[in-house]
């Protein structure tokens, strides 16, 4: 059996694209295994434009042939596309500060086979001790200290080392860093942040200790890109838990951080798995 193939594409919407997409496949020999679309109709207060997510079965063809095929298609209707190998690992580097609840889980869920990603390097500004080097196994560490003065090369070599390890994504599993607007655009569309709220919500230091204080009956966390706007970038992912006033700032955070890492390893599958689409300052996020 050959490895299915995912074409995610998006366009200003016009008739006939589905048509044509799912045309061009089956005239190949290919068998759709999955599809799913999304008019984001202006008359909504949407964009006017189409996305779709293909998943599908390239037979005897191969993926570079149907790439060089299918860019005429793609020139003629104005695509933005990309027509990936399913089931490959995305190449992954994981930013981390103090806390490592998100980085630790991210690892267990990939070892375990849940998540598919392929971590090329975890990255740090503090040094890591024993018991979390061990946790990390035999995935590359690599401390980049970041101070006012030395931010612009500690930016630079992470830069480095992407381009190195050829990585895809960048996660920043409670990284307590924040990027430059440099940064933020050399990462653009690949770089995922987990905050510690509910967005929009309370901002700032000691999150859950602000919303205790004003008696809140739900917490949540959110998974979004990196944009040069702090905690503003397109939203990927978030989910809430009920607390009540029994609960005391520790009972919030406890909470906050298993919301965290189920909340950015759920945004790291969609993102692994070609399912998010970026709309504006928005995402489509193609469930499976």
């Amino acid at each position: 059996m050959t490895t299915p193939l995912i074409l995610t594409l998006t366009c200003a919407d016009r008739p006939g694209i589905t048509a044509r997409v799912t045309g061009f496949l089956y005239a190949r020999g290919c068998n759709i295994l999955d599809a799913q679309q999304f008019n984001d109709r202006a008359g909504n207060g949407g964009t006017d434009r189409f996305f779709m997510r293909v998943v599908f079965d390239a037979d005897s063809a191969s993926a570079d042939t149907l790439r060089a095929e299918f860019a005429a298609l793609a020139q003629e209707y104005a695509l933005e596309w990309t027509m990936a190998t399913g089931n490959r690992p995305c190449r992954t580097i994981i930013l981390v500060s103090k806390f490592d609840h998100c980085l630790v889980d991210l690892l267990y869920r990939w070892r375990m086979g849940e998540l598919p990603i392929d971590p090329v390097a975890i990255v740090s500004n503090h040094p890591r001790d024993a018991a979390i080097r061990e946790a990390i196994g035999d995935v590359p560490f690599h401390h980049i200290p970041v101070t006012p003065d030395t931010k612009p090369a500690a930016e630079a070599a992470l830069r480095a080392l992407a381009a190195e390890t050829d990585a895809e994504l960048i996660v920043l599993a409670r990284y307590m860093q924040v990027f430059s607007d440099e940064q933020s655009a050399h990462f653009a569309g690949r770089c995922i942040n987990i905050h510690h709220s509910f967005l929009p919500g309370f901002k700032g230091a000691r999150p859950y200790h602000q919303a205790h204080a004003r008696g809140v009956k739900i917490i949540g966390a959110t998974a979004h890109f990196v944009t040069a706007d702090l905690d503003e970038g397109p939203i990927i992912h978030q989910d809430v838990e009920r607390i009540t006033h029994a609960d005391s700032p520790e009972d919030l955070v406890r909470k906050g951080r298993d919301i965290e890492r189920r909340v950015l390893a759920e945004a790291v599958r969609l993102f692994a798995q070609e399912r998010v689409l970026m709309n504006g300052g928005r995402t489509v996020v193609f469930r499976g």
